[in-house]
């Protein structure tokens, strides 16, 4: 049975330098991903053309965008790229680029060309769970986000912020403080 190897992380997008090439449904559908679950990250975009509904997001979010063909020089200072053009060609040769400077790439719709995948998020203030497929599915993991969206409740932000507090007041070691946590807590999995 094929298992799914990748690491998940929660990267701070904020102290991230992004760039987006591309600026048509599969860039938008890139953008709305990130700036959903990151809405202060730092992207830039470059593309050829920007799609209407590209721009009205990109603007909302004071994201730069240049209008002009791609160029090696805008990985400059970029720490992940996310190639969405629709030319198999261009983001061929993104994807060679970034691999030179050591950058992380998502070449979308190309799994065999990507060190990442953007995968389904669910955010519940504090809370947030992020879904893969091994880049198998996007359809699989939109739906488990929609599945975990509607049966998380939004008092489990409370919850959290009460442990938080409740952590703060635990004396000892901490060993001990794991104990007490996973006794408190084991009720909210048998109810």
């Amino acid at each position: 049975m094929e298992k799914n190897n990748l690491y998940p992380i929660f990267l701070k997008m904020y102290q991230l330098q992004t760039l987006i090439v591309g600026g048509g449904h599969v860039a938008l559908e890139k953008l709305t991903f990130l700036l959903k679950s990151s809405p202060n990250a730092n992207v830039h975009m470059v593309a050829t053309f920007f799609r209407e509904d590209t721009k009205a997001l990109a603007n909302r979010f004071d994201i730069n965008m240049i209008v002009i063909s791609y160029e090696e020089s805008f990985l400059c200072d970029k720490d992940l790229i996310i190639a969405a053009t629709n030319n198999r060609d261009v983001n061929k040769q993104i994807y060679k680029d970034a691999k030179s400077r050591n950058l992380l790439i998502n070449v979308a719709d190309t799994p065999e060309l990507c060190d990442f995948y953007l995968g389904g998020v669910v955010t519940k203030g504090n809370i947030k769970i992020a879904i893969s497929t091994n880049g198998k599915s996007p359809t699989m993991a939109k739906r488990l986000r929609q599945f975990f969206e509607e049966v998380i409740p939004e008092e489990i932000n409370d919850l959290t912020q009460n442990l938080n507090q409740f952590t703060k007041t635990i004396k000892g070691d901490f060993a001990l403080k794991v104990t007490k946590l996973n006794k408190l807590t084991k009720g909210l999995l048998t109810e």
